[in-house]
């Protein structure tokens, strides 16, 4: 029996797979092909769109996928969500559907759309945002570089944004969000209910998630004298508490902790004052809590 995964291909597929190999799984892929390689010889994976991945987990054909929760919600697809995964093609954040207009334009809330054409991907969950919004607009599918569709092929866009830059850098600004969105772990819900299936699939969204919390995480160990070994813990941010060792040197110990990598760059020079020794800081690779 093989578990059979969808890799999102395209923005989403090199963070994906950068994501796998951190959570032990390597994947190979060929240019020529979309059947890569995994080194699990219990799993065959598949590249496809994140824009299909939901049709091909609900429909069996994929056991287990990774997409965006809004094309879940654009294919209108009875999956079971195995667990929410906070990554993108440029950071961990969630990312966000907005209307957006050229600079120029005279249009500044959702109700001057009325009567407009609205260029966009996200054609189904745009058209039910609209209809909930009581205006009329005609949504057309964009096959791609919507943000050159307006002003001359539609008066408005609905596109993916995770900076807003590309949409700066074509003159647009943003009118509205019509939704935040983050790539979930999916699976199909017969693949889901069997016994062999649903634990190869936790195991894997454990990984992946585990995976995810050491991407902004560190390890930080030094050596402190037991007298001051208050004002250390008092300044160390720890997941829970710090581990705290005995030495050789019984009025000294050492201390090992897990901190935001973002707050490392301040805390090492107060460490360093309040007299922590050899301190040492190193990368994660999963974090299970």
């Amino acid at each position: 029996m093989k578990l059979r995964i969808g890799i999102p291909k395209g923005s989403l597929q090199e963070s994906t797979i950068a994501l796998f190999r951190k959570a032990g799984y390597h994947i190979n892929v060929n240019r020529r092909s979309y059947y890569p390689t995994i080194d699990d010889y219990q799993m065959e994976a598949m590249l496809i769109r994140a824009q299909e991945m939901p049709i091909y987990v609900e429909n069996g054909v994929l056991d287990v996928g990774l997409t965006g929760r809004d094309w879940i919600l654009e294919q209108n697809a009875d999956v079971h969500e195995v667990v929410e995964l906070v990554y993108g093609k440029e950071g961990l954040a969630p990312v966000k559907w907005v209307l957006a207009v050229p600079n120029e334009s005279q249009i500044s809330k959702i109700e001057d759309l009325e009567g407009k054409r609205i260029s966009t991907e996200l054609v189904n969950y745009t058209k039910k945002y609209l209809r909930k919004a009581g205006v009329k607009a005609e949504v057309l599918f964009s096959w791609g570089a919507t943000e050159i569709k307006a002003p001359t092929l539609a008066d408005a866009i609905v596109e993916l944004t995770e900076t807003g830059s590309t949409l700066r850098a074509n003159n647009l600004r943003i009118v509205e969000t019509l939704m935040e969105s983050t790539t979930r772990l999916i699976a199909n819900r017969k693949a889901w209910e069997d016994n062999w299936k649903r634990e190869k699939i936790e195991n894997l969204a454990c990984l992946l998630q585990g995976s995810l919390r050491a991407e902004e995480k560190v390890g930080l160990k030094m050596n402190i004298v037991q007298k001051n070994l208050g004002r250390i813990t008092a300044l160390l941010p720890a997941m829970h508490t710090p581990t705290i060792s005995p030495l050789m040197d019984k009025e000294w110990v050492a201390v090992e902790v897990i901190i935001d990598e973002k707050v490392v760059r301040d805390l090492i020079p107060e460490l360093k004052r309040v007299g922590a020794t050899g301190i040492v800081e190193y990368p994660l690779s999963k974090v299970i809590p």
